[in-house]
């Protein structure tokens, strides 16, 4: 019996499961590592020009079907839809990047020194994309773009949430000519995944998700000799010294915090600020998040707050805001259905979870300082991009402070 969760979409605003998608059989699976491996002898051979112009048509129709696109993700996750038209079309982006840059990132390069010697880069094979729920359709897309202009054939594993964004996606490879076999969809399960690792035709996985599933991915791929790549989320800072203008700093925080609800690796997970312009911080995002109200269907306004993906992640998040209450901080505003979001008004204490674990969603909690700012910053076991505002110097006599 496997422990992978059901491939079904659920509602996240009300709960409600719409649709349901069995699992791959194993004769499926075994199926998919075939074709993959049969369509890559032909598809690496393709001059990288045709290769382009089918990327370039991959392109071109998640433009075209953008609207649709963002419909299925808006039910699936509960993505804005402002934002999911957005995604839809940022893949347009990235698959035209590869279209036209690509063929020349790929060329043989010459080695310095050695006029008879280059470098080369080749296809390897069948490649597995176990891929997640918070961008459905931008990390495809950065994965399976480069695979396909190098000549590699892609497994795609989606999230178990988004079934219909995951066929959207095969339906578009198909319609802009990717050969059978070259894009390959696969409701696998968490022991299928693995057993896909183990096979000697499967040259490579990457994973974007959770720290337990990469634990997982990595060791798998490890014990097989097989090329891994891993993007496992962030705990990014966003650093306010002496800031100016204490007002675009909050909406600059609050708005990169808010984009698709907290949920995403580089949103800005913790706040560190200055103690001189921290008040009045705390109080502009407390302002901010005392506007906001629930997404209703058709509302597509700055106002409103989408659902969290399912009512688990809210549910861990509001333990992660009690733990830091527990532990000294103090909540300044709550938003409704238990708190599925928060700004903390008092530090959060570096002991608190929420403090160094990856709160996919969307508190706020804040730091301050320079160069002890920065150290706060670097304090969480997660990698980190990190955002400042303001003076590099800080003010003296002025101390960092948390929430």
């Amino acid at each position: 019996m496997t422990q992978t969760p059901p491939y079904q979409v659920t509602d996240p605003a009300t709960g409600e499961v719409t649709e349901t998608f069995p699992f791959a059989t194993d004769a499926e699976v075994a199926e998919a590592l075939a074709a993959a491996t049969e369509a890559f002898a032909a598809w690496r051979l393709r001059p990288v020009a045709e290769r382009a112009a089918v990327v370039k048509r991959i392109a071109e129709l998640f433009t075209e079907r953008a609207t649709d696109l963002a419909a299925l993700i808006t039910k699936e996750m509960g993505k804005r839809p402002a934002q999911a038209v957005g995604e839809a079309e940022f893949c347009t982006d990235i698959f035209n990047y590869y279209a036209d840059n690509g063929p020349g990132l790929i060329a043989d390069k010459p080695l310095p020194g050695h006029d008879t010697a280059r470098v080369e880069y080749r296809p390897v094979g069948p490649v597995l994309g176990v891929m997640p729920w918070n961008y459905p359709y931008y990390q495809v897309a950065r994965f399976a773009a480069p695979n396909l202009i190098v000549g590699n054939t892609v497994i795609l594993k989606h999230a178990e949430n988004c079934p219909t964004s995951a066929l959207a996606i095969a339906q578009i490879m198909k319609d802009a000519g990717v050969p059978d076999g070259v894009y390959v969809n696969l409701f696998a399960t968490h022991e299928q995944v693995a057993a896909m690792i183990a096979d000697p035709r499967l040259r490579g996985v990457s994973l974007t998700g959770s720290e337990r599933a990469g634990t997982v991915v990595a060791a798998q791929a490890g014990r097989n000799l097989k090329k891994v790549v891993l993007e496992l989320g962030g705990s990014d800072p966003y650093i306010i010294l002496d800031a100016p203008d204490v007002e675009a700093a909050a909406e600059t925080a609050w708005t990169t915090r808010m984009e698709n609800v907290g949920q995403a690796c580089n949103s800005n997970k913790r706040m560190i600020v200055m103690d001189n312009v921290y008040d009045d911080f705390v109080a502009a995002l407390v302002k901010r998040a005392a506007a906001m109200t629930p997404r209703a269907p058709g509302d597509d306004s700055d106002e409103a707050y989408s659902p969290m993906v399912s009512r688990k992640a809210a549910e861990n998040l509001l333990a992660q805001v009690r733990d830091a209450v527990s532990k000294g901080a103090e909540e300044a505003q709550k938003y409704v259905r238990e708190a599925s979001s928060s700004v903390t008004g008092t530090p959060a204490p570096s002991t608190s979870s929420a403090s160094k674990e990856s709160t996919y969603t969307s508190p706020s909690p804040s730091y301050g300082g320079s160069a002890e700012s920065f150290r706060s910053g670097s304090s969480s076991a997660y990698g980190s991009g990190t955002g400042s505002t303001g003076s590099s110097s800080g003010t003296p006599g002025t101390s960092p402070r948390r929430s």
